[in-house]
């Protein structure tokens, strides 16, 4: 079928809502061709010099494998991402296992044995014994790199987590000289991300035969696994494959992006009668990313992740006694430097709810004057590289989306106009309403429990491991909290009041950012029937 120009008839009517291509499309599609996801050898992958100058036009999105979106995946890899490194590498591959197998402890654990304590601190040692191995040989593989990156930030957070509340946190030479340079080479911090739990860190539950044409087994919502985690529990996997469900359920919306910006450069009666539709169809799918948000309930216990899966996410952000992360090394080596910020894996850092918001036009700026970057924009840092490209190639758009509702609504003053004006607010309200799910699963697994705690201790009862404990980092200044020297050695919280504010792993006040991205998403919805400002 012919590709219908700007300002021409279509060559047909129908405003079906539909994923598939029903025409050929005016513009390059918005992800990439499956061919072209995984090259390792070609140096676009995984590089830091990579920049939007590298695209032909600062407003068409080509087939590029430059962004590292699938088509069938989104930003979830679409093959299944290696689970250990290279014979040559296989230290840090053993030192993980190490960890997971000694079970180690949280070091501010209420309760914590002698025993534990000493399991952690030998652990420890021998990471400080460990040789500083050479990344040279991993630089040209984007999918070696990332698993590197992987093993050593779970190294990482088992090291700085297992450290009693009393020690400082340095990092020893042979973890902290090759995570920042495997995180130098991705350009992404050096501690653990949404990407490194989530995006390239699953399996498939069951092996499926090689399809005829030999193309690799794709991740499916229903059949994944998780290949590394700090407990083993099910609890934990649970809570890193709701966010894999949603990444992939939210692909049906990447497309209907595509389609739509195609139609917002058509711009006719047609055009708008197509976006209208799919907009509707955007909500359905918005809709069920909500569903499976709430379907965390079913396989995670709430007080299980908060005692023994959540504290080891914690950034250096999110440590209420302000202890900095200092990296040994790095003043021997000239083209590193200490990190200035490291905030803890975020579901902010999802690269597909900022694909909502962006093409929605959501505006998470704290507000117009603001000379600080809201939380929302400083997740970004915490992206894969090529989805943050992606993201910025989006945000380049010269018809961005709610520009062009609130202009049609205004020009065509008709039905047409104000449905299509209300099929955008729908989509922006069940974009608000999956932030209201965020916000129940925040009370249920982080509120709750840390205002259990802190009810138990105030009635004077004794606060002990198994009562889902407030860990110390998490407490904010709403609260009066100390730490004090428990039996065998550990530690113990007492919570005298319970605690007004709560850190998320990204290191905000829990509440008042999931309030606020809940509101700024409210505020995206436009007035109908009111006249554009000139």
């Amino acid at each position: 079928m012919a590709t219908p120009q700007i300002g021409s008839s279509h060559p047909e009517t129908s405003t079906t809502p539909t994923t598939q291509l029903d025409r050929q499309p005016l513009h390059d599609p918005i992800m990439t061709d499956t061919q072209n996801v995984y090259h390792d050898a070609d140096p676009a992958v995984g590089r830091t010099d990579t920049t939007l100058e590298d695209i032909n036009t600062p407003y068409r999105i080509p087939v590029h494998h430059v962004f590292d979106v699938d088509t069938r995946t989104g930003f979830m890899a679409s093959i299944e991402p290696p689970s250990r490194l290279p014979q040559q590498w296989q230290l840090w591959e053993a030192t993980l296992d190490n960890a997971i197998q000694s079970k180690l402890q949280i070091g501010d654990k209420i309760g914590i044995t002698e025993d534990e304590e000493r399991v952690s601190r030998e652990w420890r040692k021998r990471v400080r014994e460990l040789q500083v191995l050479s990344i040279e040989e991993l630089k040209p593989s984007a999918v070696l790199l990332r698993r590197a990156h992987l093993v050593l930030t779970y190294i990482l957070h088992f090291y700085i987590q297992s450290i009693p509340p009393t020690e400082a946190i340095l990092i020893p030479q042979p973890l902290s000289l090759p995570l920042l340079r495997v995180s130098q080479h991705l350009d992404i911090p050096p501690l653990l991300t949404f990407s490194d739990t989530v995006l390239y860190n699953w399996t498939h539950r069951t092996k499926r035969p090689t399809s005829p044409d030999g193309t690799p087994q794709i991740p499916e919502i229903d059949n994944l696994r998780t290949q590394t985690m700090f407990t083993n529990l099910t609890d934990e996997e649970e809570f890193y494959l709701c966010s894999a469900r949603i990444e992939l359920r939210g692909v049906e919306a990447l497309e209907i992006m595509r389609l739509t910006m195609d139609e917002t450069f058509v711009d006719d009666e047609i055009s708008v009668r197509r976006i209208t539709s799919y907009l509707s169809r955007l909500s359905e799918v918005i809709g069920s990313l909500k569903d499976l948000l709430l379907d965390v309930r079913k396989g995670c216990d709430p007080d299980v992740y908060y005692n023994d899966v959540r504290p080891w996410f914690r950034g250096e952000d999110s440590d209420l006694l302000k202890r900095k992360w200092v990296f040994e090394g790095v003043d021997e080596d000239p083209t590193l430097s200490q990190p200035e910020e490291l905030s803890g894996p975020s579901a902010g850092q999802s690269s597909m709810v900022h694909v909502l918001d962006i093409f929605l036009g959501v505006d998470h700026q704290s507000s117009a004057t603001s000379t600080q970057p809201s939380f929302m924009s400083r997740m970004q840092k915490y992206m894969p590289h090529n989805h943050r490209l992606f993201l910025n190639h989006l945000k380049t758009n010269p018809r961005p989306l709610r520009e062009f509702v609130k202009r049609v609504e205004c020009s065509l003053g008709d039905a047409g106009g104000r449905e299509l004006g209300e099929r955008y607010n729908e989509a922006v309200m069940a974009l608000k309403e999956f932030r209201d799910a965020h916000m129940i699963i925040a009370a249920l697994y982080i509120l709750g429990p840390a205002r259990r705690v802190a009810a138990k201790s105030k009635a004077g009862a004794p606060v002990t491991s198994s009562d889902g404990g407030v860990n110390p980092r998490d407490v904010g200044s709403g609260a009066a909290a100390s730490v004090v020297m428990g039996t065998g050695g550990g530690y113990d919280v007492r919570v005298a009041s319970p605690p007004a504010k709560v850190k998320g792993t990204g290191g905000t006040d829990l509440v008042k950012f999931l309030k606020d991205t809940r509101n700024r998403t409210q505020e995206a919805m436009i007035q109908l029937g009111s006249k554009m400002e000139t």
